[in-house]
């Protein structure tokens, strides 16, 4: 299949930031990327791959035909932007009020639109490959309705990538094991008594009942979970009391649960319902305590790592593993525990300027990343698919027959 977008690396990457500064221009919040799906399939009609369809509402799926009966590579992009209004004093700063594309995702689009590009032009694909282009992420539940809808059917492999202003251009990091953490969410509701405040013995004060959950809960990282073994728990929300000679008879605590491996979050889980409850029982309110999943944690399994970090040395200029434990979410995980795959980074930090952090409202990245970005989706493509087109398995029990 010819590509109609030039493949020259310096046009190339011109073409990429072109996407990319139209797409941070408009962004547009998680489920309503329309603007967005519908710039990638214009696109990839001038790329010259026909047959892209809608999915999970706003996403566009595409495919790059291989070999029959070969199973797919899955490379995934996320389109949406967060509810920030930006302070980046970009030439091509958003225009539209209070939306911003504060993570990347404008990059991950365009490098992945770049890779569609050097892919399309091989005269020949080891293996179909499988293009992405997934909304939602930052609700952290735009890749399970995807899975639901089959994106995933036939495939044999997934992998994907995220800027990161903590290292430079031309870097690809490569970890194996957690690079991202569960990220559940719990409420707790204390029904105590109210009164008067001159006479609180005549209430069972929620405020103070509160108070000693969110202090106990900090033992359960502290004391409960191996100091090797990442784990956060924070109190974000306290709401209780409407005056001030009055005592609140009921508290609602709101916080978030991190965990980078599956028995330390079931264990985080397990032991604030435990300590709210002795709490509530303590002090003689009624406690009740609800907790909603967000994202698994995210596990580079040694295989795929392995074909990954290959990929990334033949053509980053530095490849290196995740310095410090990310206790960020990341709903590629969702993938990960139905396909094997790998998820990366890339080094975006601009030379000579303050790296602000993803999710704020300065936040940019060096643009010279979509290069890498695409030329590693690429060759990971090839690496992963010449390995399914000879039968053999992504994630091999031995790590090093992956090399």
């Amino acid at each position: 299949m010819p590509a109609r977008v030039p493949t020259e690396p310096a046009a190339l990457l011109d073409w990429m930031v072109g996407i990319r500064r139209a797409l941070h221009r408009h962004p547009e919040l998680s489920g309503r990327e329309r603007r967005t799906a519908a710039r990638v399939r214009e696109a990839l009609a001038e790329i010259g791959v026909k047959g892209a369809r809608t999915v999970g509402g706003t996403g566009v799926l595409a495919e790059l035909p291989g070999p029959a009966g070969v199973p797919a590579v899955v490379l995934r992009a996320d389109l949406d932007a967060l509810p920030i209004a930006e302070e980046t004093g970009l030439p091509f700063a958003s225009e539209v009020p209070g939306v911003m594309h504060a993570c990347g995702h404008d990059g991950h689009t365009a490098m992945l639109l770049g890779a569609t590009a050097l892919l399309a032009a091989d005269e020949a694909l080891p293996a179909p490959v499988r293009l992405l282009w997934q909304p939602a992420e930052e609700t952290g539940r735009g890749a399970p309705p995807l899975v639901a809808e089959g994106v995933l059917d036939g495939a044999g492999a997934i992998f994907g990538g995220h800027v990161d202003r903590r290292y430079d251009a031309g870097t690809v990091v490569v970890t194996e094991g957690p690079v991202n953490a569960s990220t559940d969410t719990f409420r707790i509701v204390v029904a105590g008594r109210d009164a008067h405040g001159a006479r609180p013995h005549e209430s069972v004060d929620s405020i103070v009942v509160g108070s000693l959950l969110v202090m106990a809960i900090q033992t359960i990282v502290s004391r409960e979970v191996a100091p090797a073994w990442p784990a956060v728990v924070s109190v974000g929300s306290f709401h209780a009391g409407a005056a001030p000679n009055v005592i609140a008879g009921r508290a609602v605590l709101e916080g978030t649960i991190r965990a980078q491996h599956p028995t330390v979050r079931a264990h985080l889980r397990e032991a604030i319902d435990r300590i709210a409850r002795s709490v509530g029982q303590l002090h003689g309110a009624r406690v009740e305590v609800a907790l909603e999943e967000g994202t698994p944690p995210l596990l580079n399994r040694p295989g795929p790592t392995a074909l990954a970090r290959r990929a990334a040395e033949r053509v980053a200029d530095r490849v290196e593993p995740l310095h410090t434990a990310n206790m960020g979410g990341e709903d590629f995980a969702f993938y990960l525990e139905r396909v094997p795959g790998c998820y990366v980074r890339f080094g975006a930090r601009i030379p000579g300027r303050e790296g602000f952090p993803a999710h704020s409202s300065r936040f940019d990245f060096d643009e010279a990343a979509l290069a890498t970005g695409a030329a590693w989706f690429a060759e990971v493509a090839r690496i992963a698919g010449e390995r399914l087109a000879a039968g053999e398995p992504i994630d091999p029990p031995d790590a090093e027959a992956a090399r």
